[in-house]
């Protein structure tokens, strides 16, 4: 018989319907007692992710309602919270603790503070506490004092100890250069001691208690202009050295000096910021006379702005002595400077806003050096990417797989990986140093760099003395190479009222337009665009010692492509027809 229906019929099979017997009736419901409390809330699920220790909610004491009639209990499943009837209850403060209830109504925030909780504490386990990184490279005119305040700033940062200045300084007294001693610290062969000219690109390392920082001292000679361009191509800040003695400002700014030509290379290389040093302010014909400063400055503003520099934001003008080392690390005394109120240069560059970096991009590393020690070592600044121990990679454009063996920072230390923005040396393994070269890309395999023949560029024409025909050849200068090409085809030119791209090619381009060309080279060179890759994507052409033309790259032409096809079938179809 049913025990849901008392009264139903039973079947049993083989036997008749029969009347269902009386059954015993039910015992009464029982009469729960009324519930005068509200249930507790929903329970909370803490989640902690790399931060501190989260202190509990406080607990909220809730009344039971005044009210007669019976409401529904709600019941301790659904997520809405139960509401006090009294006004006059304190509303907690909104917890910070990860929650059910929360996670419907603030999805978003949540997620942005765990993962800004977790990129941080991975990054900390992952490199420890980082400071900083930032490459600087020292420019302006010969003699302007680059190298001595470079030497400076070593002593006084204690990347140089006194024992080696006191030995430099004696030595530079035996051959007369007394004045000399502290540029001896980045000039390390006799060639550049002698002469008192920096031929290569020097490079040392200093840190402050903010920062970390490369010193890439560049040559001031016109004569060594390509290696200044590789060592701007490696530097995040430029540092405009200015002497303002009488006489040396205004050769070095003069047309044929190394100021302007300087000012304008650094912005193709991709230098953001700058800082212009006025140097040699304790000069006898200057005195820290607060109107020589303002002249120089008052001069230099406007080239710096036509550069493409911004002067507000861009540009710094800083008065200092960098062989007396006034203004350098602490700030210049008001006996000696009265009128200077700023900040002292490694102050400034504490500050200063951080360039971005791509970390999350694939590597890329242009190669400035290579030699051989216990193997092939190549040096360079990681453009982007991270570069780890152990990794396995391309050289391009060859595409030479090698492996990562060894990684060594500024003070010869070895460590496990090496962030963009760093300059490192690399020991590689299944690479010889005959196969490299300055200007080779270490790559990732995943996605390697380009490395074509023949691309498409927008010119800047600077300085020509004649016009520019299509078969024009040059020097190009791109991150760390130089390499000789031509120009097969002029495409387009800029109108200079309109600012649009002819429909014609020109016949030719001269000195102040801007045109769209296609540019050849004899082997095939490592480059990217300039809109996905800034820093491999900009280049300058010089020839006959002079910078000719500034550019960027828009149009990767692969090889292989249809037009050398085409060039090869036509070249073909004429020989056959002569043997016809």
């Amino acid at each position: 018989m049913s025990r849901l229906n008392a009264g139903a019929f039973e079947f049993v099979p083989g036997r008749r319907f029969a009347v269902p017997q009386e059954q015993p009736t039910p015992p009464p419901p029982v009469d729960r007692p009324e519930q005068t409390e509200a249930p507790p809330p929903p329970p909370t699920i803490s989640l902690n992710i790399g931060g501190a220790k989260p202190t509990p909610a406080p607990a909220t004491v809730t009344e039971p309602p005044k009210t007669e009639a019976k409401k529904p209990i709600v019941p301790a499943s659904t997520s809405t919270p139960p509401t006090t009837s009294k006004s006059s209850t304190p509303t907690p403060a909104p917890s910070k603790t990860f929650s059910t209830q929360k996670s419907k109504t603030d999805t978003a925030a949540i997620a942005k503070e765990v993962e800004a909780a977790a990129d941080q504490a991975v990054l900390d386990d992952l490199y420890g506490q980082v400071k900083e990184h930032l490459n600087i490279v020292f420019i302006g005119h010969v003699d302007a004092g680059k190298s001595t305040m470079g030497g400076n700033l070593l002593y006084i940062t204690g990347m140089v100890d006194k024992r080696t200045m006191e030995k430099y300084e004696r030595e530079a007294k035996e051959l007369g250069r007394e004045s000399w001693y502290l540029s001896w610290a980045l000039d390390s062969t006799p060639q550049e001691r002698n002469k008192g000219k920096t031929v290569e690109v020097g490079r040392a390392y200093f840190e402050t208690d903010k920062r970390r920082y490369t010193i890439l001292d560049a040559p001031g000679h016109k004569t060594f202009v390509p290696s200044m361009i590789s060592g701007a191509a490696q530097a995040d800040v430029a540092v405009l050295v200015i002497s303002a003695r009488k006489g040396e400002f205004e050769t070095g700014f003069e047309k044929g000096g190394q100021t302007r030509e300087h000012i304008m290379l650094v912005k193709t290389a991709g230098v953001s910021k700058v800082v212009v040093v006025i140097n040699k302010m304790d000069d006898s014909t200057v005195g820290w006379e607060k109107a020589r400063y303002d002249e120089i400055k008052e001069k230099l503003t406007p080239f710096i702005k036509a550069a493409g520099f911004n002067p507000k934001t861009d540009v710094t003008f800083l008065p200092i002595s960098a062989y007396k080392g006034v203004n350098l690390k602490d700030r210049a005394p008001k006996d000696v400077c009265p009128w200077w109120d700023g900040p002292s240069f490694l102050e400034h560059l504490d500050v200063m806003p951080m360039v971005d970096r791509k970390i999350n991009a694939p590597l890329m590393m242009p190669i400035s050096e290579k030699y051989k020690d216990m193997g092939t070592v190549v040096v360079g600044k990681v453009e982007s990417g991270l570069l780890r121990r152990g990794d396995h990679l391309l050289l391009m454009p060859n595409k030479d797989e090698v492996e990562v063996t060894a990684i060594y920072n500024e003070v010869e230390a070895e460590v496990q990986n090496a962030l963009c923005g760093d300059n490192v040396r690399v020991r590689l393994r299944g690479v010889e140093d005959e196969d490299i070269s300055p200007g080779f890309v270490l790559t990732s395999p995943s996605k390697p760099i380009h490395a074509v023949r023949q691309f498409e560029a927008q010119l800047a024409i600077l300085e020509h003395k004649n016009i520019i025909c299509a078969g024009y050849s040059a020097v190009m200068h791109i991150h760390t190479l130089s390499e000789e090409v031509t120009l097969p085809a002029l495409l387009h030119y800029y109108d200079k009222a309109t600012g649009r791209k002819s429909k014609k090619p020109p016949q030719f381009a001269k000195k102040g337009q801007k045109i769209v060309a296609l540019i050849e080279t004899t082997a095939a060179v490592c480059v990217e665009r300039f809109v996905d890759y800034p820093q491999l994507g900009r280049f300058t052409l010089r020839d006959e010692g002079r910078t000719i033309a500034i550019g960027k790259i828009t149009k990767l032409v692969e090889s292989g492509s249809i037009p050398e096809e085409v060039t090869d079938g036509v070249g073909n179809l004429s020989v056959g027809a002569t043997a016809a």
